[in-house]
């Protein structure tokens, strides 16, 4: 495999047909609990940054599914943000906010407190990049979600639906997806997995 270093990416940007891509990358962290029992690495088998930016689909570089203009949105947690914005550059997107702040609740709707190295961790953040140029389609797309928690690192629906009303009713696919959702085209080892 080629390091992003050794690669000419310019030439194979924008050549693919997806305009919004929604990634959930599984990042391996570096900290004790990545060797122990309550970190990502426990539950699901986790990727370096440097695999995250070259992942592939079917050969096909990130950047290559990508059309000229196209969104990426990428979830991050607050200690992995900036290895998302690498991530970002290296699939050809510029960054440009925070597109969602998820605020996890509980299933008795109180906040959810996670664990965190310096303060208790809440909030996982969906970062926003383009390519090119995307007009939006709605001024009424707020950053806040708030949502429940689910089955372990899965993202509330929510974030999916308001891609959508942003930019309309694009191709889109969802990157480490665990579960397909209508419209959206799909790539993720835990397809299926969850189908009944």
């Amino acid at each position: 495999m080629q390091t992003l270093a050794e690669r000419d990416l310019r030439q194979e940007w924008g050549t693919g047909d997806y305009q919004i891509i929604y990634a959930d990358p599984p990042w391996a962290y570096r900290d004790k609990a990545a060797s122990g029992k309550r970190g990502a690495s426990f539950k699901y088998d986790c990727l370096t940054v440097e695999d995250i930016g070259t992942f592939e689909i079917d050969g096909l570089h990130v950047s290559q599914i990508a059309a000229k203009n196209s969104a990426l949105f990428l979830w991050s947690t607050g200690p992995m943000m900036k290895e998302a914005r690498w991530v970002m550059g290296a699939w050809g997107f510029a960054y440009k906010n925070i597109a969602f702040t998820w605020v996890k609740r509980t299933k008795h709707d109180k906040l959810h407190w996670g664990m965190g190295n310096y303060t208790r961790s809440n909030p996982e953040f969906c970062l926003l990049g383009i390519r090119g140029k995307m007009k939006r389609q709605s001024a009424s797309v707020h950053s806040i979600i708030e949502a429940p928690v689910g089955k372990h690192s899965a993202k509330p629906p929510e974030a999916r639906d308001r891609i959508v009303r942003l930019f309309g009713d694009l191709p889109r696919i969802e990157l480490f997806a665990r579960e397909r959702a209508l419209g959206w085209d799909a790539d993720g080892l835990e397809l299926g997995v969850n189908d009944a």
